[in-house]
């Protein structure tokens, strides 16, 4: 009996050391080392694609202004608020002309006394004008006493000196009266000076607008070119695009552009690439454009948007019928950019050249791989050639949904 429990118990054992070397193998094939990749496949189609090239930009005006002094002063009221319409030439802000009112006060005397001196420069011309003809009638009709020896050569050359002295007279008359018109002519221009500064501080509205900015307030003291009111026509709204340098491939004047504010994300407005700046940022590596919408953002308050964050789609001419994948199925091996195609149940790593792209996760496929091809789109850990895998239909499954209470 002995040496037959010995032989039962060895089986005994030899069975249950069978049973967890095949449990081991089972669990490191299965969910080990050894355990075949779990990958999903997509079978290769061909198709045209949309290409998009997409963007973040901010909403501002393309035509504004900034109304301030040309030189220092106190502000003396401020007629508009933030938001308020205006229209063209209506007054928006005073500054405190201090004496400018006198000064033109005292230029408009001293233009008065300018007229007045030329009009007495004027009548001395005049005056000197007549007596020189006197003088000339007078010397003439002494030449011809002369000659016929009725005076003496003493009272001839008296004559002519008259006729001399009345020909000067009448140049220093008419000096004068240039000497006076040339000083009316700068007092008109002082005043005209001293005019345009005065309506210099009257803020006027250069155009129909809205008022974006209320920078100063009355009794506060602006600087020379400092800004009171800002201003921007409602209608002149555009987006100022910023495009990664690597993804702006066919940006151009003219593209049709989907606009997304970030205060209503539901909403897509239309717009239209309207100019692509010539000079790119190089600290960012952006390219940057001018996106004007189609038709105001805001309604009735166009200038509530204006610095508000926009996200665009800009889109692309279609492309050629090619192979089409998703850039999940992308890899890279050794340097090179391709896609694990799947060959007697096998991955093998084919090269591929890459075309136009979509911002819908799609790529187009110029070489390597042919409308039919089974790829890899998702692997739980890398492949290398030859490695054993499972085709799954995902990597993760759904999480059971549960009653909503």
């Amino acid at each position: 009996m002995k040496p037959r429990f010995i032989t039962v118990r060895r089986l005994g054992l030899g069975a249950l050391v069978l049973l967890v070397l095949a449990a081991l193998a089972f669990v490191l094939t299965r969910t080990g080392p050894l355990a075949a990749t779990r990958v999903t496949v997509q079978t290769v189609k061909e198709a045209s694609l949309t290409p998009a090239i997409f963007g973040i930009g901010t909403v501002e005006a393309r035509r504004s202004w900034m109304l301030g002094p040309t030189v220092a002063g106190r502000v003396l009221s401020v007629k508009v608020d933030v938001g308020d319409r205006v229209r063209a030439g209506q007054l928006l802000a005073e500054i405190d002309p201090v004496d400018l009112d006198q000064r033109l006060a005292a230029l408009d005397a001293a233009l008065e006394r300018a007229r007045n001196g030329q009009r007495a420069a004027q009548a001395q011309v005049a005056d000197a004008n007549v007596r020189r003809e006197l003088a000339s009638l007078n010397a003439k009709r002494n030449q011809d006493l002369a000659a016929q020896n009725f005076i003496s050569a003493g009272a001839l050359e008296s004559r002519l000196q008259e006729k001399a002295s009345a020909e000067a007279a009448l140049q220093s008359a008419q000096a004068n009266l240039d000497a006076s018109g040339s000083d009316l002519d700068r007092q008109r221009a002082e005043r005209a000076a001293l005019q345009q500064q005065r309506a210099n501080l009257r803020l006027l509205a250069p155009a129909d607008a809205v008022v974006s900015s209320r920078d100063a307030e009355a009794g506060s003291t602006v600087v020379a070119g400092a800004p009171v009111l800002r201003l921007i026509d409602p209608n002149s709204l555009w987006i100022k695009l910023r495009v990664d340098q690597g993804r702006s491939a066919g940006l151009k004047t003219g593209l049709q552009a989907k606009i997304s504010l970030r205060s209503q994300p539901g909403v897509e407005r239309s717009g239209l690439v309207a100019r692509v700046e010539l000079l790119a940022d190089s600290v960012t590596e952006e390219r940057l454009a001018q996106v004007a919408f189609d038709s105001s953002p805001s309604g009735a308050d166009p200038g509530a948007s204006v610095g508000e964050l926009a996200e665009v789609e800009l889109q692309l001419p279609p492309t050629p019928v090619l192979p089409v994948l998703p850039n999940a199925s992308i890899s890279r091996l050794q340097g090179q950019t391709g896609v694990w195609r799947i060959e007697n149940e096998q991955p093998v790593f084919v090269p591929v050249r890459l075309g136009d792209g979509s911002l819908n996760g799609l790529v187009q496929v110029v070489e390597g791989v042919k409308a039919g091809d089974r790829v890899v789109v998702y692997s739980h850990k890398a492949l290398v050639p030859g490695a054993r895998i499972q085709i799954v239909d995902a990597l993760v499954k759904p999480a059971a949904q549960g009653n909503t209470p």
